[in-house]
């Protein structure tokens, strides 16, 4: 019996399993601003993964909440495969709770996004193991507990793990198709805080200057002309103000989603931000328009390497009954645009069939867990030549 045949029976003796941890994590709601809840949910891949031979880093963020590596010894020592998940997922307590399952769909909170991509590399984990595998590997996986809100404490862990790896395999939800990504869109935002002077609106109007006048306008300005930014978008997302109605409001904030296809679009958005902030405050006098712009997320480019990657995990997902073809470029941000940003050849969308992340509607596909499973096996073995 082949290694490959092998690890294929072990991870095929595993779905009871996959499906179990999958239940047992969706039940923990892991907010990322929960951060009890989010290192609970790291607790469980601890301990599902706690008989395997596998050094384990845990960094703990100022948030409060933990990042998780996992890895085999050769790993410290030779250029590691590097498999990138998350922990953290976008429901608040309360709102959108707990698993159900019916008729071959799974549904709730981080079930698609992506606590089925971490039940499958710990099933895979345990099935190169049980193959006597596991140990000849240079792997390293990492999940951290703070993707949903832009990987900010958790990026510089990330980077120090990637810096010698050869390649990184991104388990976000899967795509259309079984499509690969090998390219987004970078991602930030901005924080526009406008000033003007308080005043009552019946006996003092005219001494008053309105803070949500002058940030209207800026908001107005802004969505009429991202459209001149070629792959560049920023959406007003938030916006408030004002204390009554009967009071000229002298602060207004508003918060913007930015996204953009290289660096030379974030330029020229965040240039287009100030330029019209200071044009704002030059038509209304007496205002003032603070700007914050924060980069959450580098532009990830796609380069030869990242597509020739695609083309080998392609083709083990093809041997797994599985489709391939490589999506286009798309506008959602993971932490597949920091391993790429270093130069590191990387994949993403390696996740389960559903869809609906992000949204109460979420669910996955059990039927493709164990398909999806069994290419990421595949893989390991062909790649390694094990």
């Amino acid at each position: 019996m082949s290694a490959l045949d092998k690890a294929l029976g072990a991870l095929a003796t595993r779905e009871a399993a996959l499906l179990s941890l999958l239940e047992a994590l969706v039940d923990v709601n892991s907010y990322s601003g929960h951060a009890s809840g989010v290192n609970a949910t790291g607790n469980l891949i601890i301990e599902a993964l706690a008989s395997l031979p596998l050094n384990l880093t845990v960094e703990a963020a100022e948030t409060g909440v933990r990042h998780l590596s996992f890895a085999t010894a050769r790993a410290d020592v030779e250029p590691s495969l590097l498999l990138i998940g998350h922990h953290d997922t976008v429901f608040p307590p309360g709102e959108f709770e707990g698993y159900t399952a019916h008729d071959g769909i799974a549904k709730g909170p981080g079930v698609l996004d992506m606590k089925s991509g971490l039940s499958m590399i710990v099933q895979v984990l345990h099935a190169l193991h049980a193959a006597e595998l596991l140990e000849r590997v240079p792997l390293r996986f990492v999940t951290v507990g703070d993707e949903e809100v832009g990987s900010l404490t958790s990026r510089p862990f990330l980077e120090s793990l990637a810096k010698n790896a050869r390649a990184a395999l991104v388990f976000e939800a899967g795509r259309e198709g079984d499509a690969l990504i090998t390219s987004r869109r970078g991602s930030g935002f901005a924080i526009v805080q406008a000033h003007g002077r308080a005043a009552h609106a019946g006996n003092a109007l005219a001494e008053g200057r309105s803070a949500i006048w002058a940030l209207s306008k800026f908001v107005d300005r802004v969505s009429m002309r991202q459209v001149e930014i070629a792959g560049a978008s920023a959406n007003v997302g938030l916006i408030r103000g004002g204390t009554s109605r009967n009071t000229v409001p002298d602060h207004a904030t508003a918060e913007l989603d930015l996204r953009f296809s290289d660096r030379t679009g974030q330029q020229a958005l965040t240039a287009l931000l100030e330029e019209t902030a200071r044009a704002v405050e030059g038509e209304i006098e007496g205002t003032r328009i603070e700007l914050e712009v924060v980069v959450s997320r580098k532009p990830w480019a796609r380069i030869d390497a990242s597509a020739r990657l695609a083309a080998r995990y392609g083709a083990a997902q093809v041997a797994a009954g599985l489709s391939y073809r490589e999506a286009p470029l798309i506008g959602g941000g993971s932490d597949a645009n920091t391993v790429g940003a270093l130069g590191i050849p990387a994949i993403d969308g390696l996740g389960a069939r559903g869809a609906g992340f992000h949204t109460k509607s979420e669910h996955v596909e059990l039927a493709s867990l164990l398909p999806k499973s069994s290419a990421l096996l595949r893989f390991i073995v062909q790649e390694f030549a094990l």
